[in-house]
């Protein structure tokens, strides 16, 4: 078959043209798939469907064999047909168009089919080739696909962007000891020697990054709590399995029974399965017939505590959820990636109620998503939900905790604004008129704007469309009783721009034996309030008592005291959220912050606000405190903790107060005990570890250099029964080290991307290179880490990157750190602006840090 390359290829697809609308703009074929071009296939063609065969073998450096026909729809024969394979072209074998074999044309990672070999109306395309690897996440014994964004085009050539749905018929054919899972039943079997050949129905209609499959060495387990749901696994731990396995069957079904009422619309898909794989790169994906999990999460012994319980519970409602918000109605484009995570965090938090009844809701949906928001939002590369995106190449890049937690902070301010009944109203109306279609916000907006008063461009305006967080000020006047004479609230944006968030907050005084509080909507950048005229001074104003408000607000920090015994859990969480927010911006200092922490890891019992209090005690001592600092308040806390761990409390508390101590328990005196209960020496009363508790004990006794770390280390690699988490930390083994050298081996080694597939490990071992007590040998890679960011993001999946900046300089706060990033920054001025951003957001505290520590020394 002849194939066209060099100087010849390129003149053909630089010089196609395509129409925009009703301009004669025209532009050529680039990497990555355009937003022109994106929307000239959009009416050029329709009613797609693929038909796929993936021969897969034995050994996972052997190349995959496959074919595609795709069938679809041409009205436009103006221009040639493109579809989307970023491969090499050696890996197209052959390309025909309706029967006919034809020239090769592939450049710039799409497919071209010249329009003489097409026709107006049906035409079949037929394309010969080897799978790419990319997004085929190969093991040995099992792999799975994961296209999201844009990455279906690295497996197999397709039309790659959301608004060109298709179905699909697939046929596999694997190893014959190995299972299958993909979007619809297995229609038939056959079995070839040492292969089985697998052929699947025809799938509902999904957009490509919806596609996956699924193959290799699975258990696989079938119940029908409702709907008959296939579950395949790789755990192999008796008590995980036996514990989780009916919870997670049930929680699907509950998800279900919630959307289904919540938006008047059936279950819309052929069915519901799902795959828990234990190198995967998320905590889930939506794929359509079958979902992917991280294994981790969703098999819990009893040992888990409630926290833990909770987050598998609320994976679980958010994947399910993607099902009606992002599947069955899909983004235009993915700019607004942001609304199918928002709704299925969104709903997730509402699946929770009835789950978990004796849980604090609010609390729980401020401590999951208030502090991931404010880490990114408060940062200099902070930016809306909403982002411009200009080619689907890039739109890995839009995923964070814009979209993941300050959303639905939005939607939940909207949904307050517009009341429950009338926004859930508009998003059945939402879901009926764009069931197997597309949606844009704007569309989402022109239905709720009919069920509501509220101006919804304007507001969204600028929750949406711009940036930023709030900061709040107050002015309050007293008369000669001391009582409140004026009462006055000041907003102003912290990134000095005339934003204002129209917000309801709810804002609480504290007296002796009570609490007054009351609720005003904030419209302005200042607000005069009349609830309070007349009330006596209070001991303290705390303000976002209910949480629901978003930014930092006024606090005394001269009288923190009151914060622990403040008798409601939520009004807690909230002020010790806000005593961080409030200490990273030079309102409080870190020592007074730390002490009231410090007394609420004292005091407090409720898991969710512990987390918070631990959480902000952990980063101000490692952050933010000197060597100076941390030595003067080690011993006391260290002894506090672990005299807590011997106190009459609930397990969930004691696993959550063993973290932060096995987290600081780098003295002698504390490592010693830290070592007698990783060794079974002491038993804790009422705190509950499980195997891989003892391997994150080990690998911090490694860390902080206990005399015994290789034995630790190698006894804890011979007991781990399960051969993935075996697998996973032999390659945490080298960044453990106590050798200087070996560690650098491991980190020289991760240039290699062989060596980065596995991601999530990837991670864990550059935080254990770059902990704080190991950064005087490991600063030195801070520029390698920089230098690699951009093949970083070339090569990884949508999180990585971050998670790279997040892991190695994301992990300093000394000035050293800084300079190199300021030197970095400087000497790469055309540094790819996405990336620039995710390491402002990395590197939000080393930068405050170099204000706080100045201020402290």
């Amino acid at each position: 078959m002849k194939i066209l390359h060099g100087f010849f290829a390129f003149f053909i697809m630089t010089t196609i043209g395509f129409s925009q609308s009703k301009q004669n703009e025209n532009f050529i074929v680039e990497n990555g798939v355009s937003e022109q071009l994106a929307q000239f296939r959009k009416k050029q063609i329709s009613d797609v469907q693929y038909e796929l065969s993936f021969e897969i073998p034995n050994q996972k450096n052997e190349d995959i064999n496959s074919s595609l026909t795709v069938n679809l729809n041409l009205s436009d024969l103006d221009k040639p047909l493109v579809l989307d394979f970023k491969e090499k072209t050696q890996n197209v074998k052959s390309v025909s168009a309706n029967g006919k074999n034809i020239s090769i044309i592939h450049e710039n990672g799409h497919i071209v089919i010249p329009v003489e070999n097409l026709i107006s109306g049906k035409n079949a395309i037929s394309i010969s080739f080897i799978a790419g690897n990319l997004s085929l996440n190969r093991n040995d014994d099992f792999l799975y696909t994961l296209l999201v964004p844009d990455r279906a085009s690295t497996l197999f050539p397709c039309f790659d962007q959301p608004d060109l749905k298709a179905t699909y018929k697939l046929s596999l054919s694997v190893p014959k000891d190995w299972s299958v899972l993909a979007g619809a039943d297995v229609k038939e079997k056959v079995e070839k020697g040492d292969f089985t050949s697998y052929a699947f129905g025809e799938s509902d209609k999904m957009s490509t990054y919806l596609f996956s499959f699924v193959a290799g060495k699975f258990k696989s387990v079938t119940q029908k709590p409702g709907l008959e749901m296939t579950f395949l696994y790789r755990e192999n731990n008796p008590e995980k399995i036996k514990v989780s396995t009916d919870t997670i069957f049930n929680l699907h079904q509950q998800s279900l029974d919630f959307l289904e009422k919540y938006t008047n619309y059936k279950f819309p898909f052929q069915k519901l399965d799902f795959a828990s794989i234990p190198v995967f790169q998320y905590g889930g994906m939506e794929h359509v017939g079958a979902i992917q999990y991280r294994e981790s999460t969703l098999f819990l012994d009893n040992s888990a505590t409630d926290s833990e319980k909770l987050n598998r519970a609320k994976l679980i409602a958010h994947e399910t959820s993607h099902m009606w918000f992002g599947d069955l109605v899909t983004m235009k484009w993915f700019n607004d990636v942001w609304m199918k995570e928002v709704f299925a965090n969104f709903m997730a938090d509402k699946i929770m109620n009835p789950i978990f009844p004796k849980i604090n809701h609010n609390l729980q949906f401020f401590s999951t998503h208030y502090a991931s928001a404010y880490a990114e939002d408060r940062s200099l590369g902070t930016h809306p939900i909403r982002q411009h995106l200009a080619n689907l190449k890039d739109a890995g890049s839009l995923y964070g905790a814009m979209i993941y937690n300050k959303a639905p902070i939005m939607m939940r301010q909207l949904e307050v604004s517009m009341g429950k009944d009338a926004f859930q109203k508009g998003i059945q109306k939402y879901i009926q008129k764009y069931a197997n279609d597309n949606a844009d916000w704007n569309n989402l907006v022109e239905i709720l704007d009919a069920e509501t008063p509220l101006d919804m461009k304007k507001w969204s305006e600028v929750w949406v469309n711009k940036s930023g967080r709030a900061i709040f000020s107050d002015k309050i006047e007293y008369d000669t009783q001391n009582k409140i004479k004026k009462f006055e609230i000041f907003q102003k944006a912290e990134d000095k721009s005339n934003n204002v968030w129209p917000q309801r907050i709810q804002i609480g005084f504290v007296y002796p034996k009570f609490v007054e509080f009351f609720t005003i909507n904030i419209e302005d950048k200042k607000t005069s309030i009349l609830q309070p005229i007349g009330f006596k001074k209070p001991i303290a104003i705390v303000y976002n008592y209910d949480g629901f408000g978003y930014g930092v607000f006024p606090i005394n920090g001269n009288n923190l005291d009151y914060i622990s015994e403040l008798k409601y859990e939520m009004p807690r969480a909230s002020s010790y959220s806000n005593l961080y927010e409030n200490t990273l911006i030079g309102n409080v200092s870190p020592e007074k912050a730390f002490d009231c922490f410090f007394k609420g890891i004292q005091t407090e019992e409720n898991e969710l606000v512990l987390r918070i209090v631990s959480n902000n005690l952990n980063t101000i001592y490692w952050r933010f405190f000197t060597e100076k600092q941390q030595s003067k308040v080690q011993k006391q806390l260290e002894d506090v903790l672990y005299s807590r761990l011997q106190a009459n409390l609930s397990a969930n508390i004691k696993k959550k107060l063993f973290g932060l101590f096995s987290s600081i328990a780098y003295s002698d005196s504390t490592k010693a005990k830290l070592y007698q209960i990783w060794n079974k020496e002491i038993v804790i009363p009422n705190l509950k570890l499980n195997e891989d508790d003892f391997t994150n004990m080990a690998m911090s006794l490694a860390i902080f250099k206990h005399e015994k770390a290789e034995e630790i280390l190698e006894k804890t690699r011979t007991t781990i029964a399960n051969p993935d988490k075996k697998k996973r930390f032999e390659f945490l083994l080298p960044s453990l080290s106590k050798d200087e050298s070996v560690r650098s081996a491991f980190i020289e080694s991760l240039k290699d991307d062989a060596n980065r597939e596995k991601e999530a490990w990837v991670s864990v071992g550059l935080a254990n290179v770059n902990h704080p007590l190991r950064q005087e040998s490991a600063q030195k890679y801070i520029r390698f880490s920089l230098d690699l960011v951009e093949e970083i993001q070339r090569t990884g999946d949508i999180f990585f990157p971050k998670d790279w900046l997040d892991n190695t300089v994301g992990r300093y706060s000394s000035k050293y750190a800084f300079d190199e990033v300021e030197r970095f920054l400087k000497e790469n001025p055309n540094f790819s602006p996405i990336l620039k951003r995710k390491l402002l957001m990395s590197t939000d505290l080393l930068y405050k840090a170099q204000n706080i520590k100045k201020e402290t020394e």
